[in-house]
């Protein structure tokens, strides 16, 4: 497979693009030099159209395929799409709860372990063995904090980083 098509993108493992090829990092290149690969990419990728066009940047990104796949949003030749990092936001988040209940007996103990919160009893005794079912009672919403932040986390599936590389001479490709 050593004839290309202009404009057509491969993957490779060398640290460089090879003669006649140039590495998919969006860098802008003069459309007086490169007219007939311009007129294949256009200013889809970037450029001002006069004078430069850009190449596609794909850098730290993934190629997809333009369209609509089923159940999926639009995609079209150009756009960039997903976030390395995300933060949630609290619509975000499923629905879910963290009770912490305690027993309305009277507390016998002061070690937490194996016990319950329970009603305080003498001096600093705080808990009881582990209550019936009937004899727990959920604590007030306030009385239990809310954690985290909204610090953002990684968003990425595994990967292991090779150089996008596009042709920019070859066999022109005709559309019949």
């Amino acid at each position: 497979m050593s004839e290309r098509f202009m404009g057509e993108i491969r993957i490779f493992g060398g640290n460089y693009a090879p003669v006649g090829w140039a590495l998919c990092d969006g860098q802008l290149l003069t459309i007086s030099n490169y007219d007939a690969l311009f007129s294949l990419l256009g200013t889809q990728y970037g450029g001002d159209g006069r004078v430069t066009f850009a190449l596609p940047d794909l850098r730290g990104r993934i190629a997809a395929g333009r369209g609509t796949g089923p159940g999926l949003t639009p995609r079209s030749v150009g756009q960039a799409f997903g976030y390395e990092r995300i933060s949630l936001k609290l619509d975000q988040i499923p629905s879910h709860s963290h009770p912490l209940q305690g027993s309305n007996n009277l507390a016998n103990s002061q070690d937490p372990k194996s016990n319950v919160m329970a009603k305080v009893g003498a001096g600093s005794v705080f808990y009881e063995a582990a209550a019936t079912a009937s004899a727990l009672k959920p604590l007030a919403q306030d009385a239990v904090e809310v954690t985290g932040d909204d610090a953002g986390h990684y968003n990425m599936m595994p990967y292991t980083v090779i150089n996008y590389i596009i042709a920019l001479t070859g066999t022109y490709p005709s559309r019949s």
